[in-house]
């Protein structure tokens, strides 16, 4: 499957990024792992609101509903 990608820059002081590739960090690797994954976060947060307003949209269930399922299911084994 092929990903269409895109180039982000970013400038950051000399000195940061001299300190962080001495540590033995790539900054390209870790900025993109970090856009990545606010990305997903944003994308969960999205899910999550489809959801909440799906399940409000959702009349309760009947008094004892949960409980006469449960015991359904226990006999019925």
């Amino acid at each position: 499957m092929y990903t269409m990608m895109s180039v982000v820059s970013v400038r950051v002081d000399k000195r940061v990024k001299e300190r962080l590739e001495r540590s033995g960090i790539e900054v390209s690797k870790e900025v993109k792992k970090h856009l990545e994954d606010l990305a997903w976060q944003l994308e969960l947060k999205e899910r999550l609101k489809r959801w909440e307003k799906f399940l409000d949209d959702m009349p309760p269930s009947k008094q004892g509903y949960a409980a006469r399922s449960v015991r359904e299911d226990r006999e019925s084994h």
